[in-house]
Protein backbone atom coordinates (compact mmCIF):
# COMPACT_ATOMS: atom_id res chain seq x y z
CA UNK A 1 0.00 0.00 0.00
CA UNK A 2 1.20 3.44 -1.04
CA UNK A 3 0.96 6.26 2.19
CA UNK A 4 1.95 9.36 2.53
CA UNK A 5 2.33 11.50 5.55
CA UNK A 6 0.77 15.07 6.98
CA UNK A 7 1.25 16.77 10.19
CA UNK A 8 -0.91 19.17 11.66
CA UNK A 9 -0.67 20.99 15.07
CA UNK A 10 -4.28 22.63 16.03
CA UNK A 11 -3.72 23.07 20.60
CA UNK A 12 -4.09 20.31 22.52
CA UNK A 13 -3.35 17.00 20.17
CA UNK A 14 -5.50 14.91 22.42
CA UNK A 15 -8.57 16.50 20.22
CA UNK A 16 -6.61 17.16 16.83
CA UNK A 17 -5.98 12.81 16.74
CA UNK A 18 -9.91 12.77 17.86
CA UNK A 19 -11.04 14.01 14.63
CA UNK A 20 -8.30 12.84 12.48
CA UNK A 21 -8.80 9.19 13.45
CA UNK A 22 -11.80 8.67 12.12
CA UNK A 23 -10.82 10.33 8.96
CA UNK A 24 -11.86 8.56 5.60
CA UNK A 25 -8.60 7.17 4.12
CA UNK A 26 -6.61 7.77 7.72
CA UNK A 27 -4.47 4.87 8.28
CA UNK A 28 -2.85 5.82 11.40
CA UNK A 29 -2.09 8.86 13.99
CA UNK A 30 0.44 9.58 16.29
CA UNK A 31 0.53 12.48 18.49
CA UNK A 32 3.96 14.04 19.46
CA UNK A 33 6.28 17.59 19.17
CA UNK A 34 7.28 18.88 16.19
CA UNK A 35 8.80 22.32 15.53
CA UNK A 36 11.32 23.14 18.15
CA UNK A 37 15.10 23.20 18.89
CA UNK A 38 15.54 20.22 21.73
CA UNK A 39 15.59 17.05 20.71
CA UNK A 40 13.75 14.67 21.92
CA UNK A 41 11.55 16.59 24.41
CA UNK A 42 9.38 15.12 27.28
CA UNK A 43 6.06 16.63 27.41
CA UNK A 44 7.12 18.69 30.99
CA UNK A 45 9.63 20.43 28.53
CA UNK A 46 7.00 21.32 26.12
CA UNK A 47 4.38 22.74 28.49
CA UNK A 48 7.07 24.93 29.46
CA UNK A 49 7.04 26.62 26.33
CA UNK A 50 10.98 27.04 25.96
CA UNK A 51 11.24 24.60 23.38
CA UNK A 52 9.36 25.69 20.55
CA UNK A 53 7.61 22.35 19.96
CA UNK A 54 3.71 22.13 18.79
CA UNK A 55 2.04 19.54 20.46
CA UNK A 56 0.83 17.74 16.93
CA UNK A 57 -0.38 15.11 15.19
CA UNK A 58 1.33 13.11 12.46
CA UNK A 59 -0.78 11.21 9.93
CA UNK A 60 -0.55 8.27 7.66
CA UNK A 61 -2.88 8.02 5.42
CA UNK A 62 -3.55 6.67 1.92
CA UNK A 63 -3.61 9.19 -0.94
CA UNK A 64 -5.90 6.77 -3.35
CA UNK A 65 -8.40 7.36 -0.55
CA UNK A 66 -8.10 10.96 0.60
CA UNK A 67 -6.26 14.09 -0.36
CA UNK A 68 -4.03 15.94 1.03
CA UNK A 69 -6.13 18.81 0.55
CA UNK A 70 -9.25 16.99 2.46
CA UNK A 71 -6.86 16.62 5.38
CA UNK A 72 -6.11 20.24 5.35
CA UNK A 73 -9.98 20.97 4.90
CA UNK A 74 -10.84 19.23 8.01
CA UNK A 75 -7.65 20.50 10.18
CA UNK A 76 -9.29 23.69 9.42
CA UNK A 77 -12.65 22.54 10.49
CA UNK A 78 -12.05 21.07 13.50
CA UNK A 79 -10.28 23.68 15.49
CA UNK A 80 -10.20 28.07 15.30
CA UNK A 81 -7.38 28.67 13.28
CA UNK A 82 -7.57 32.58 14.41
CA UNK A 83 -6.39 31.95 17.77
CA UNK A 84 -3.02 33.08 17.81
CA UNK A 85 -0.81 30.28 20.36
CA UNK A 86 -4.08 28.53 22.21
CA UNK A 87 -6.36 26.76 21.39
CA UNK A 88 -9.56 27.69 23.59
CA UNK A 89 -8.08 27.15 27.31
CA UNK A 90 -5.23 25.78 26.68
CA UNK A 91 -2.36 28.59 26.19
CA UNK A 92 1.01 28.78 24.79
CA UNK A 93 3.03 28.32 21.58
CA UNK A 94 2.70 24.82 21.93
CA UNK A 95 -0.81 25.13 21.54
CA UNK A 96 0.05 26.78 18.42
CA UNK A 97 -1.65 26.39 14.93
CA UNK A 98 0.55 25.04 12.58
CA UNK A 99 0.90 22.98 9.34
CA UNK A 100 3.90 21.07 8.84
CA UNK A 101 4.61 20.31 5.33
CA UNK A 102 6.78 17.34 3.68
CA UNK A 103 6.98 18.57 0.22
CA UNK A 104 6.21 21.50 -2.27
CA UNK A 105 3.38 19.79 -3.60
CA UNK A 106 2.05 19.82 0.33
CA UNK A 107 3.02 23.47 0.37
CA UNK A 108 1.25 24.88 -2.17
CA UNK A 109 -2.40 23.01 -0.89
CA UNK A 110 -1.19 24.48 2.44
CA UNK A 111 -1.00 27.69 1.21
CA UNK A 112 -4.56 27.85 -1.98
CA UNK A 113 -6.71 26.24 1.33
CA UNK A 114 -5.71 28.70 3.80
CA UNK A 115 -6.14 31.54 1.32
CA UNK A 116 -9.62 29.99 0.09
CA UNK A 117 -10.53 30.13 3.85
CA UNK A 118 -9.14 33.70 4.22
CA UNK A 119 -11.53 34.89 0.91
CA UNK A 120 -14.77 33.10 3.14
CA UNK A 121 -13.48 36.07 5.70
CA UNK A 122 -12.05 34.19 8.52
CA UNK A 123 -9.09 35.17 10.22
CA UNK A 124 -6.05 32.91 9.91
CA UNK A 125 -2.53 33.10 11.88
CA UNK A 126 -1.93 29.32 10.92
CA UNK A 127 2.07 28.93 10.60
CA UNK A 128 3.04 27.01 7.27
CA UNK A 129 6.17 25.27 7.87
CA UNK A 130 8.66 23.02 6.73
CA UNK A 131 8.36 19.69 8.66
CA UNK A 132 11.54 18.58 10.73
CA UNK A 133 12.01 16.02 13.15
CA UNK A 134 8.49 14.82 14.45
CA UNK A 135 9.21 12.80 18.15
CA UNK A 136 6.31 10.57 19.61
CA UNK A 137 5.11 11.79 22.58
CA UNK A 138 4.40 9.75 25.76
CA UNK A 139 2.52 6.61 25.53
CA UNK A 140 -0.06 7.96 28.01
CA UNK A 141 -1.03 10.27 24.65
CA UNK A 142 -1.62 8.40 22.04
CA UNK A 143 -5.12 7.65 21.90
CA UNK A 144 -6.11 9.49 24.58
CA UNK A 145 -9.92 9.59 23.62
CA UNK A 146 -10.01 6.24 22.51
CA UNK A 147 -8.82 4.71 25.54
CA UNK A 148 -10.43 6.69 28.13
CA UNK A 149 -13.42 8.02 26.43
CA UNK A 150 -15.05 11.61 25.99
CA UNK A 151 -14.58 14.07 23.24
CA UNK A 152 -12.22 17.31 22.62
CA UNK A 153 -13.02 20.00 25.14
CA UNK A 154 -11.38 23.04 22.55
CA UNK A 155 -12.11 21.23 19.77
CA UNK A 156 -15.21 20.67 17.50
CA UNK A 157 -16.45 20.54 13.92
CA UNK A 158 -17.56 23.03 11.68
CA UNK A 159 -17.90 22.98 8.13
CA UNK A 160 -16.49 26.18 6.60
CA UNK A 161 -15.86 24.51 2.92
Amino acid sequence: MNTETAIFASGCFWGTQFYFQKAPGVISTTVGYIGGTKENPTYQEVCTGKTGHAEATEITYDPSETSYENLVKLFYETHDPGQMNRQGPDIGTQYRSAIFYQNDEQKEIAEKITEQLKAKGHTVVTEITKAGPFYKAENYHQQYYTKGGGTPYCHSYTKKF
